[in-house]
């Protein structure tokens, strides 16, 4: 399986989407729709730099309060109107870990043949960090217009 509800609730899957694996984000039959793709770890690098750098940007994408994220939701204005909800992620042996307090999101882009890189913006902080974990692991996927 390469994808999942977190915990197996479909009821957590409004709002907080589901987890992929990288295999998943990379599959042919894509997960995007069409007309979209999943970011490379390059596009991500440019939507943090015209928010004003990995420093300042994930208070600018998460969205404000604490309805979806746990308090707390340090700096979130949602100005950048990204809307930034936290789906937490998933290991490969099957624990979930962190919703309501991170948002982590995979990019298209591989780093070897068993990670690639994703962002992760946390409940608290306002920063954007860029990890690279193992591509079995499951976390949320944003799609952007081609």
């Amino acid at each position: 399986m390469y994808q999942w509800s977190f915990f197996g609730d479909e009821g957590s899957v409004d709002p907080h989407g589901r987890l992929y694996t990288w295999y998943a984000v990379t599959d042919n039959r894509n997960v995007c729709p069409t007309g979209w793709h999943v970011p490379s770890d390059d596009e991500w690098t440019e939507l943090t730099d015209f928010l004003g750098g990995t420093e300042v940007a994930a208070g600018k994408m998460k969205e404000e309060g604490t309805s979806n994220w746990s308090d707390p939701n340090v700096g979130a204005t949602n100005e950048s109107g990204f809307t930034a909800i936290p789906g937490g992620g998933r290991i490969n042996d099957g624990t979930y870990y962190n919703q309501h307090e991170a948002a982590i999101y995979w990019t298209s882009t591989q780093y070897s043949e068993t990670e690639a890189y994703l962002r992760d913006l946390a409940n608290v902080y306002i920063i954007v960090t860029r990890e690279k974990t193992h591509k079995g692991f499951g976390f949320s996927v944003r799609c952007l217009r081609d």
